[in-house]
């Protein structure tokens, strides 16, 4: 009995090795083109609306975003992202023209992952989450949060 050609195995490793940067390269949040119409989206629903500032390889965006905000995503919250670098165009919550990077230096938003939870006139409804103080509690701080926001919004 022969075994697996060499070239395939080395085709299957490579493929297999690509795998996780080829998932990883896909957002697991919405990145939207219009904050203003988002917005609108998430209050029609009596919801407020959840931002992840974030860095393109930081371990810690990545923990909150597939730990913590993917799940709120799939529950029903509203909840997008926003790369804190990135300098591409975006309709703001007053509809004018700016970018994530705009928005966060507006937002005085410096350290990732930052979470906003916002409300009319994209103000912000609670208090917002800076950083990863605490895996143990993260959870439960932002849970309040977004419970507090929801309460601002309907």
């Amino acid at each position: 009995m022969k075994g697996i050609p060499r070239r395939d195995l080395l085709a299957a490793a490579a493929f297999a090795a690509a795998l996780p940067r080829v998932r990883a390269a896909q957002p697991l949040l919405p990145r939207p083109g219009s904050l203003a119409s988002t917005l609108e989206a998430a209050l029609a629903r009596r919801r407020a609306l959840v931002v992840l500032v974030s860095l393109p390889g930081c371990p810690w965006c990545k923990l909150v975003r597939e730990s913590y905000l993917v799940p709120l995503l799939a529950e029903g919250q509203p909840v997008i992202e926003l790369d804190l670098q990135d300098r591409g165009g975006i309709a703001g919550f007053d509809g004018a023209a700016t970018s994530p990077a705009q928005l966060a230096q507006a937002l005085r938003i410096r350290v990732a992952p930052t979470v906003l939870l916002l409300g009319r006139g994209g103000r912000e409804v609670a208090q917002r989450l800076t950083g990863v103080a605490s895996v143990d509690f993260y959870g439960a701080y932002l849970q309040q949060r977004v419970d507090a926001a929801n309460r601002a919004a309907a």
